[in-house]
């Protein structure tokens, strides 16, 4: 198995920690972001969009998109389930991967593109109206989960799952672009975010 990346790509880290969840390692092959390698011919070849990461193996040949590539490895490889049997776990798992992808990343994904980002790549000044309409939309996002959190353990119910994977590499990007005092406003929303961060598959990732 060989994963194509770049390691300050959250997708590529949200590949990386289904991985380590389930016990497994796959080959890491950098793709330099700064270098422009993500849209040369070779990687466009893996990845016809010029995005990180890209997953190859024997069985499915090249896998693109990170949800995908993640629902993949834990359906194919040994180790502890990341997918909720139940009907009920599975769609709340569905629900927060979206919430993720549609509600959450965007929002702190201002916040974190202005501050961590755009400076290591000659963008000039953080743009603060830009960071604080995201965090108006991050604060809205925590208002809807943090009474969920109140009631289990994860977003699915009392199990880790690939919806806390999904989410974890931009909760860390925001959390590290000023966003702690606003996790710790959400007291359920800072617990969660205490436990799942404290794995060590996720501080095998961040290098922790």
């Amino acid at each position: 198995m060989k994963v194509y990346g770049h390691p300050m790509s959250g997708c590529t880290r949200a590949v990386l920690t289904t991985l380590a969840e389930k016990g497994h390692e796959a080959q890491f092959v950098l793709v330099d972001l700064m270098k422009g390698e993500h849209k040369q011919p070779a990687h466009v070849a893996r990845q016809p969009f010029g995005v990180v990461p890209a997953f190859e193996d024997a069985e499915v040949g090249m896998l693109y998109e990170s949800r995908a590539i993640m629902r993949y490895l834990d359906r194919k490889l040994s180790g502890p389930s990341l997918t909720p049997t139940d009907a009920r776990g599975y769609g709340l798992m569905e629900q927060y991967i979206s919430v993720e992808h549609s509600y959450f990343t965007p929002a702190a994904g201002k916040v974190f593109f202005e501050r961590l980002f755009k400076p290591h790549m000659g963008g000039g000044a953080p743009d603060e109206a830009r960071i604080a309409e995201g965090f108006k939309g991050v604060e809205q996002v925590f208002a809807v989960i943090d009474p969920v959190l109140g009631k289990q353990q994860y977003l699915a119910g009392d199990s880790f799952s690939l919806a806390e994977v999904s989410w974890m590499p931009y909760m860390e990007f925001f959390a590290v672009s000023g966003g702690v005092e606003l996790i710790n406003q959400h007291k359920n929303v800072a617990a969660w975010w205490n436990r799942v961060s404290s794995r060590p598959s996720w501080k095998k990732v961040v290098g922790r």
